[in-house]
């Protein structure tokens, strides 16, 4: 089963976990390198130019396109085409073949790559029985024309905008996520955790639910500290937002390398290692990060709490 930009295995591990076996497609080498080193079924190439009939007869395809011409801090290109790919979607679904317009750039059109190859096997008669992808919120519209694309196929599909916390992630990071199955109905997963809100105590909020989990429940070793981030508020990038351990992290990114720590008394610890980045992302203290751009991998990696509710969602 492919999981295409897999990155360093947070959607594996959540698969792995959960008994689904999936095979990660990754052109990055740093991220194969950790990928093989914590024993994840590998294939070391390009999405875009992986002939999708290679592969054996699959049950689940999940995605995780990069983000960086989507993300607030990115480049800003794919925000700015977004109706153009919605339409080329729309497009896709009516021709069942995804012609990427040559005004794209290439990362931007990547998020087109898992249609081209649910539309594949649904042409080969050998669909996915179902279909997880998940990408920053800008992205929610073009989901939303791929659950479009899927129902006229028999799925049945669902997306939007989740808050990682609500599953269990020490940080606050928003995915807009699909979810979609042949063989039954489908939704969201619906939260296990309460929603953090700046101000309301770890203890308020819906009985029914767990606590958030915060940064010094993730890293009970590291004693209190506060977080100062690489991020401005208010647009303002020498505004830096701060965060007490007893909260949830920001959102984990390639550059939380630049996170600062302050002891209570406001002077400065170690920063975080790559094992507590990864920690933060939902993966094991004893993870084996291994290549380089270590801090990106982590950032580029989907938490494995929240792909292990969607993998959930979608097969249970």
């Amino acid at each position: 089963m492919p999981d295409l930009f897999a990155g360093p295995g947070g959607i594996d591990l959540a698969a792995r976990q959960l008994g689904i076996h999936l095979t990660g497609i990754e052109r990055d080498a740093n991220a194969v390198a950790t990928r093989r080193a914590a024993g994840l079924p590998t294939i070391h190439g390009n999405v875009r130019l992986h002939d999708s009939r290679q592969t054996s007869i699959e049950d689940v395809i999940t995605a995780g396109p990069p983000c960086q011409t989507f993300s607030i801090g990115g480049t800003g290109k794919g925000r700015a085409v977004l109706d153009l790919l919605v339409a080329t979607v729309k497009t896709a679904g009516a021709d069942s073949h995804v012609t990427i317009p040559e005004s794209l750039d290439d990362r931007t059109a990547l998020v087109l790559e898992p249609l081209r190859w649910i539309l594949e096997a649904a042409q080969d008669r050998r669909p996915y029985r179902a279909v997880v992808l998940e990408q920053v919120p800008a992205v929610l519209p073009i989901w939303q024309a791929y659950a479009e694309v899927l129902e006229t196929l028999g799925y049945n599909a669902a997306c939007g905008v989740l808050h990682s916390e609500e599953y269990g992630v020490p940080q606050t990071r928003r995915r807009a996520v699909l979810v979609a199955r042949l063989d039954g109905p489908v939704a969201l997963p619906a939260p296990t955790h309460r929603r953090y809100e700046r101000g309301v105590p770890q203890s308020a909020g819906d009985p029914s639910l767990l606590s958030w989990v915060s940064m010094a429940d993730a890293l009970p070793e590291r004693g209190p500290f506060t977080v100062v981030s690489n991020y401005g508020t208010g647009g303002d990038p020498k505004n830096r937002g701060r965060r007490a351990s007893t909260v949830p992290a920001f959102t984990v990114t390639g550059k939380i390398s630049r996170f600062r720590l302050l002891d209570p008394d406001g002077h400065e610890l170690p920063r975080f290692t790559h094992a507590e980045a990864g920690v933060l992302q939902g993966f094991p203290a004893d993870y084996p990060w291994s290549g380089r751009d270590i801090s990106q991998q982590i950032g580029n990696a989907a938490p494995v709490q929240l792909a292990t509710a969607l993998l959930r969602a979608a097969t249970a």
